[in-house]
């Protein structure tokens, strides 16, 4: 299954920091410390308590390996535990959260709403275009329908304005020109900006810092690194971010773990989640019970994104494109 990539994605630090020169223990045996690529019926297997510290050729290497591993392991399982406390809990909104004009949820579709670079708020498109009616209306000049300020007419002054936001801080537009240096190629630029904004609590920054370690666009490419930020920004509410865990635990043949994850993200209105409940539920990894509460949920949670202005702001568009 191919993780799903949105282009516009901790267990304390060491998860995401990694020491050059270490040696990936992952690849050998803890026991004897031979290596899977050393011999080709070699198929190293997780420890039997799921720290996901070590991997060992045969039963017998981890019986003779236990009594070193055993206080490490205890405590690795315990925070993991933790850890899936906090991974596991269904977030309040998603990272997206409300339009600050309407309070209504705003949509997880990202063409649904539009960033103003002048506040850095996210609008939903209902209010967005509301506003510019009410300007045609009353012959005004195009403004911020959140702040009031006039709204930049070329790309420079757009950027301007997203600079003087980077430069206070504002997570969302650090984001922001760090996804647009992605776009432009400046990988190392973008790697910056982005981990500034993660740091700053930006979902969407987490996520498209996941999105860098999968493809290895500017960094080296580390699954570690990558299911980091994506954890990261699932617990921050993230839906594709939560799909793209549940993608990787399924392949992984965690299957319990992976329907969590997609409950969650259906329950926040991610279609693609939903949609691989419906194949767990044909194959029965999914209860009829369960299916249909995340099916309830998602009607829920996409029904509350909805408003007359929004319906009619997208008829707009619309009948633009025809």
């Amino acid at each position: 299954m191919a993780n799903e990539v949105e282009e516009a994605g901790s267990i304390g630090v060491s998860a995401a920091s990694g020491k050059a020169g270490e040696i990936d223990m992952s690849s050998c045996c803890a026991s004897c410390g031979i290596a899977e690529a050393e011999v080709d019926d070699i198929k190293l297997t997780k420890c039997d308590d799921s720290c996901k510290l070590v991997r060992y050729c045969s039963g017998s290497c981890q019986q003779d390996h236990r009594p070193k591993h055993e206080a490490m392991c205890k405590k690795r399982v315990a925070e993991l535990r933790d850890r899936d406390d906090l991974l596991f809990e269904q977030p309040e909104s998603s990272h997206h959260g409300d339009c600050p004009i309407c309070f209504l949820p705003l949509a997880i579709d990202s063409s649904k709403c539009v960033m103003m670079t002048c506040c850095s708020k996210l609008i939903c498109n209902g209010c967005s275009y509301a506003n510019k009616v009410r300007e045609r209306r009353e012959s005004m000049k195009p403004t911020c329908p959140f702040c009031r300020r006039t709204v930049p007419t070329t790309k420079a002054e757009a950027l301007s304005n997203v600079m003087k936001r980077v430069e206070a801080n504002d997570p969302v537009a650090t984001r922001e020109l760090g996804f647009l240096c992605y776009c432009e190629g400046d990988y190392a630029k973008a790697f910056e900006y982005l981990t500034k904004a993660a740091r700053l609590g930006n979902a969407a920054a987490h996520y498209h810092l996941s999105v860098m370690y999968l493809k290895g666009k500017g960094v080296e490419k580390d699954e570690k690194k990558e299911v980091y930020y994506l954890e990261e920004a699932a617990i921050a509410g993230h839906p594709s971010a939560r799909y793209n865990l549940g993608s990787i635990e399924w392949n992984d043949g965690s299957t319990e773990r992976a329907v969590k994850h997609f409950i969650i993200a259906a329950n926040r209105g991610h279609d693609k989640s939903v949609e691989m409940l419906k194949q767990g539920y044909k194959s029965g990894s999914v209860s009829k019970e369960d299916f249909a509460t995340a099916l309830r949920a998602h009607q829920a949670a996409v029904d509350a994104t909805k408003s007359p202005q929004r319906d009619e702001a997208e008829n707009a568009r619309r009948r633009d494109i025809e």
